[in-house]
């Protein structure tokens, strides 16, 4: 089994139960298992401020898929969960990011592996942080925590919004 570190969040609707109905609809499939999942965080959206703000959490997952089939697989639950396309960086009724899958490195058209921006994303780094700590991210040499310290402080930017 491979250990994933996965990245949600959504700022349309109801952006907690989403998240959460993402998790439920991911636990269904019989080749992944739902370790840990953080609690959920209110965010400022990146790039494009004239939008809501997103909830975002984290889980760690462990899984059979291999890494291309299982962003298949997120898309295809972010497509089952109505994802519409709006423009980058815009809107999303849900987002699902691969961020670590145990060590690899991979850099391949539609998927890098770690998640390319994940160090410099406060949004990622703090619920991340909440339920795993010491991972590490492989091209940095460095625990999630570190990486967060550096971009401490983050108050300004993500808040506490509520529960697993």
């Amino acid at each position: 089994m491979a250990s994933v570190a996965l990245g949600l969040g959504s700022n349309i609707g109801d952006r907690v139960a989403r998240c959460r109905q993402a998790l439920c609809e991911l636990a269904g499939n019989g080749a992944i298992r739902i370790v840990r999942r953080s609690s959920w965080y209110e965010t400022r959206p990146v790039g494009h401020a004239g939008q809501s703000d997103f909830a975002n959490g984290a889980a760690l997952l462990e899984t059979t898929l291999a890494p291309v089939r299982l962003l298949e697989t997120l898309k295809d639950v972010e497509m089952r969960m109505g994802r519409s396309v709006t423009w980058e960086k815009g809107p999303r009724e849900i987002d699902l990011d691969l961020l670590l899958y145990d060590d690899l490195v991979l850099g391949r058209p539609g998927l890098d592996i770690p998640h390319p921006a994940m160090a410099q994303r406060a949004f990622v780094l703090v619920p991340l942080t909440e339920i795993s700590p010491n991972l590490v991210h492989p091209v940095h040499g460095r625990t999630v925590s570190d990486l967060l310290d550096d971009l401490k402080p983050v108050d300004h930017l993500v808040r506490y919004l509520a529960a697993p």
